[in-house]
């Protein structure tokens, strides 16, 4: 749970010392539900500034060079569908050795490898959020 802004941001922060070169982060929430707070948080966790991070859904992205890992924050919230955002190179984004981080994710679902990070926030309250983070991973291989 998160109880505001700064507990979201918080939260993103956390997930930082596990973020890897290559790893995308899917965010999936209403607008105002505090994706870009999170990206906020990761960026600081990372070692980048947190005041650079805006949301880029009239520019389609943004990048932050944080110290450790690059993150590329995407925004799908305005693409026509999974076409226009390959046409700004997501894929290779997804080999640049950073964190691709993209709001609005199930907007390109059928860009999206299996293996990410799904955060979704959904408000519990005018500024409580509740924020879920799985990273599901390959598929299981036949024993």
């Amino acid at each position: 749970m998160s109880g505001d802004a700064a507990a979201t941001r918080e939260l993103g922060a956390r997930l930082a010392p596990a973020a890897r070169a290559g790893d995308l982060v899917c965010l999936r929430g209403d607008l105002g539900a505090g994706k870009t707070q999170f990206v906020r948080g990761l960026v600081r966790g990372l070692g980048g500034n947190a005041r650079a991070v805006s949301s880029p859904t009239f520019v389609l992205l943004n990048v932050y060079d944080s110290g450790r890992l690059a993150v590329y924050h995407l925004d799908a919230y305005r693409v026509g569908g999974a076409d226009d955002f390959e046409a700004i190179g997501f894929t290779e984004l997804l080999g640049q050795g950073g964190v691709v981080v993209v709001e609005w994710a199930d907007r390109v679902e059928s860009l999206l490898p299996r293996e990410r990070i799904e955060v979704r926030i959904s408000a519990t309250g005018e500024k409580s959020r509740r924020i879920e983070i799985e990273r599901p991973g390959p598929p299981s291989s036949p024993v």
